[in-house]
């Protein structure tokens, strides 16, 4: 059987190129041996269920504790909690029929959903009582329960836990998904329905929360190597490296570019892998949506994640009212990371997905004509460009910008949408932006030529020569003699006549063209 790139659900020994999960767990093994009931958490498709199936059969065939992998997706968001526990109820049946055959299901009366729903504290505790070996509990996908189903759940572990120096259960259980317990789906009116819990969760007993890194660079190379031992096929150096930058080692975004390239776009294994073709397969699955990024923009709509991305956007800080556990909800997904003292989207790739994805239905209404911006010797004319948008934005582009639901980075998300109309199937827009950053930063590559631009909105508390050091800085950085900063004045007692020009200006041994909007 020929080995291939997973995109689609856990790896496969025999199917898959994959790395060792146990590189991964060394945590989690230490928190099973010590007895400890704790969270394993990391984004969508980065190895959870490939992690904890590896677990249950190595934990059994070690043979010194029994396992048993319980997947409660079939009960995911179900809100009556008897069709929930009816499913939790097959779920735990089929971990025991396939990972602890000898032990057997417990009896029907311990196996009965009462409506006290008590079933898994007593059918844990049967199971465990017959065990002749410590048992390790994995429930994965346990965030997905929601709820008086998740309460009841919660709150039924954490009896069995706390009377198990008396009454068998398993010594040890983790509760497997996106989020840290504190962050399960509670609503807020839900949250006040339990307070009576004494807490945001019942399940105040976990030791810690562990979680899976992403892949260094040297293993996004070890697994595309396997790719080469298989098939002869290489991967260039510089491609390599160019699918640990997009990616930053999320599992599922190397997979997902390397498969596209071996299995679509280079199919002869005597062509070597190059950039370009990782720059290709990077835009073909952000515009394909494949199943991973569609699941990622449908986060986009939900509150929290606004409120975090949002203000990160367009550079700000953000408001009073985003909590903790909303910047903790937002990293548990996957979709920031905390480096280097300070919060960001995760990789390039989420960081081009997020915006592309909520102006995609506004850019595809943008009257710009790419050709209309090249010049006969195929140079992109940035002076047309930025008169055009200058145009565009009086007229529709403010007015477009209220609508969007990120209203704090409207006026960024709309010229990144015009920009992007104008460069697609020529160039690309890289963007970089953060939580006080101050500004948002624009790369526009085109053929040879890169062009900056730092989008900054007018505030009385600022100077435009504040604002032409921050550019001058970026414009150092990234190694050119001249660049763009375009300012939004979004004072409403302004003219468009005093907001809209163009000037050009020296400024720390450098050419800026200030763009006013």
């Amino acid at each position: 059987m020929k080995l291939s790139f997973n995109i689609a659900g856990p790896c496969i020994p025999g199917e898959h190129y994959m790395l060792p999960p146990e590189r991964r767990l060394g945590p989690v093994l230490d928190a099973i041996e010590e007895r400890r009931y704790f969270t394993l958490h990391a984004g969508r498709q980065t190895g959870k269920t490939t992690s904890a199936r590896w677990l249950a059969e190595h934990l059994n065939h070690k043979g010194d504790l029994g396992a048993v992998w319980v997947d409660v997706q079939i009960a995911r968001e179900e809100p009556d909690p008897a069709k929930a526990f009816e499913a939790v109820l097959y779920a735990l049946d089929t971990a025991v029929d396939r990972d602890l055959p000898d032990l057997g299901r417990p009896a029907d009366d311990v196996r009965r959903v009462d409506p006290a729903s008590t079933f898994v504290l007593r059918y844990l505790r049967d199971l465990a009582a017959r065990s002749d070996r410590p048992l390790v509990v994995l429930f994965d996908e346990a965030d997905g329960l929601v709820g008086a189903t998740m309460v009841s759940f919660l709150t039924q572990l954490r009896q069995g836990y706390l009377d198990r120096s008396r009454i068998p259960f398993p010594s040890s259980v983790a509760l497997i998904g996106q989020r840290q317990v504190r962050d399960y789906a509670l609503a807020l009116e839900e949250r006040r329905a339990v307070a009576w819990l004494g807490t945001t969760s019942p399940f105040n007993i976990t030791a810690e929360a562990t979680t899976l890194g992403p892949f260094t660079e040297a293993e996004v190379a070890e697994l595309l190597a396997q790719h080469t031992a298989a098939t002869g096929q290489r991967f260039e150096p510089e491609a390599v490296r160019r699918i640990w930058e997009l990616g930053q080692g999320h599992p599922w975004l190397t997979s997902a570019m390397a498969d596209q390239i071996v299995r679509r776009d280079v199919e002869d294994r005597a062509v070597p892998i190059t950039t370009a073709h990782v720059e290709a397969a990077k835009e073909t699955l952000i515009l394909e949506r494949r199943s991973h990024i569609d699941s990622l923009i449908a986060r986009l709509r939900e509150p929290r994640v606004r409120r975090v991305l949002d203000p990160m956007l367009a550079g700000t800080q953000t408001d009073s009212d985003v909590l903790d556990d909303d910047f903790s909800y937002v990293l548990g997904l996957g979709l920031i990371r905390f480096h280097g003292g300070r919060f960001e989207i995760a990789n390039p790739i989420y960081r081009e997905v997020v915006p592309r994805a909520l102006t995609f239905i506004r850019q595809a209404q943008i009257p710009a004509e790419p050709a209309a911006y090249v010049h006969p010797d195929g140079s992109l004319d940035m002076g047309k460009l930025f008169t055009d948008w200058q145009a565009f934005w009086r007229k529709d582009g403010h007015l477009a910008a209220e609508g969007f639901g990120y209203r704090e980075a409207g006026p960024h998300l709309m010229l990144m949408a015009f920009l992007q109309r104008v460069v697609n199937g020529g160039g690309r827009v890289e963007r970089e932006y953060g939580l006080g950053r101050g500004a948002l930063d624009l790369m526009i590559c085109w053929r040879e030529e890169r062009h900056a631009i730092e989008v900054k909105v007018r505030r009385d508390t600022e100077t435009e020569a504040e604002a032409l050091d921050q550019v001058a800085r970026y414009l150092e950085h990234a190694g050119l003699g001249e660049g763009w900063l375009v300012m939004f004045d979004l004072r409403k007692e302004r003219s468009w006549a005093e907001k809209l020009f163009v000037r050009e200006v020296a400024h720390g041994g450098k050419t800026v063209r200030l763009v006013g909007c």
